[in-house]
C-alpha cells in the first residue's frame, strides 16, 4: 500500500514573486551560477524552456552526492508567481518515491514576501522517508537566490 504524503517549507525572501518565478521557470540554468556547489545545470530537453509540458534535467548535489532529476512543468500561474513540476526521473521517482511533485509559490503575506514549496510525494511503503532533507536543501537555495545580488 503506497503512502502518500505532503511537506510544506516556508521562507522569507526580500525579492519579489516576479523575480524567482521568472527564474525558475524561464532561467533556471542560471541557478547555477547563483548556487553553484548545490546545482550545477538545468538542461531543457523537450519543449519552450518555462512552458507547460516542457521537460528538463536538474542535476544538482544534495547530501553530498551529484544526483539529477528529470522533471516535466505540470502547471504554471504567471499572476500567482507558482510553477508546479513533477519528477519524471532520477533518484526521487527511480529509486524513493512512486510519484513527486514540487510547487514553488512566491506570494506577499502582510509586510513580508514568503516563498513556499510545497512537495506531494507518494512512498511506497514506510521505510522511504518523508523528504525533509530536500526540503532543507531548496528552501536553502531559495535563501541563496535571494541573497544573490543579480536577480
Amino acid at each position: 500500500m503506497a503512502l502518500s504524503g505532503k511537506l510544506i517549507g516556508y521562507v522569507e525572501v526580500s525579492k519579489a514573486g516576479n523575480v524567482f518565478h521568472d527564474l525558475f521557470r524561464h532561467k533556471p540554468h542560471e541557478i547555477a551560477a547563483i548556487a553553484p556547489e548545490k546545482i550545477h545545470d538545468c538542461e531543457l530537453h523537450e519543449g519552450e524552456r518555462g512552458d507547460v509540458g516542457s521537460v528538463i534535467t536538474w542535476h544538482y548535489t544534495h547530501e553530498g552526492k551529484k544526483k539529477f532529476s528529470k522533471q516535466i512543468i505540470e502547471a504554471v500561474n504567471e499572476e500567482n508567481h507558482t510553477i508546479v513540476l513533477k519528477a519524471i526521473g532520477g533518484e526521487l521517482v527511480d529509486e524513493l518515491y512512486k510519484t513527486f511533485k514540487a510547487t514553488l509559490h512566491v506570494e506577499q503575506k502582510g509586510e513580508k514576501q514568503v516563498a513556499t514549496w510545497t512537495f506531494e510525494f507518494e512512498r511506497p511503503d514506510t521505510s522511504v522517508p518523508y523528504p525533509t532533507s530536500l526540503m532543507d536543501y531548496v528552501c536553502d537555495l531559495i535563501k541563496d537566490v535571494d541573497a544573490h545580488g543579480k536577480h
